[in-house]
């Protein structure tokens, strides 16, 4: 089986360490930028089977992202992060369009287990 290519978008660089490392550590092939924007941007240059990018971002959020993604590169599964109760119900309008909000603090467990919940979802809708 080929490596899982996962784009993580984290302002944040602990958590955005967290999440690289956790994913590395599960054997997937992770590319990390710090917002929205650079997201569009490695997007534009390589393929991702996964994005999993923070709500709140500055420049383009992940709420935009996601919504630029679900347009320009629907094959592509969006997992939202948020430590915000707020942002988490913006996010609940987009259901159709992302694939799940995990809500930080999470756990390395919980993260890897969303990942391969969004990259399993996204093969049973291509076939």
């Amino acid at each position: 089986m080929n490596m899982t290519r996962i784009l993580v978008a984290e302002d944040d660089e602990a958590v955005q360490k967290f999440v690289c490392r956790a994913l590395v550590h599960k054997g997937h092939d992770v590319t990390s930028v710090d917002d929205g924007l650079q997201a569009l941007q490695a997007l534009d240059k390589s393929q991702f089977d996964l994005l999993i990018t923070d709500i709140v971002m500055p420049g383009l959020d992940g709420i935009g992202l996601a919504l630029k993604v679900a347009r320009d590169f629907p094959a592509v599964p969006v997992l939202l992060m948020t430590g915000y109760s707020a942002e988490r119900q913006r996010a609940h309008n987009l259901e159709e369009l992302i694939c799940q909000v995990i809500t930080k603090p999470f756990t390395l467990k919980q993260i890897c287990e969303a990942a391969e919940t969004a990259i399993k979802a996204e093969a049973t809708t291509k076939h």
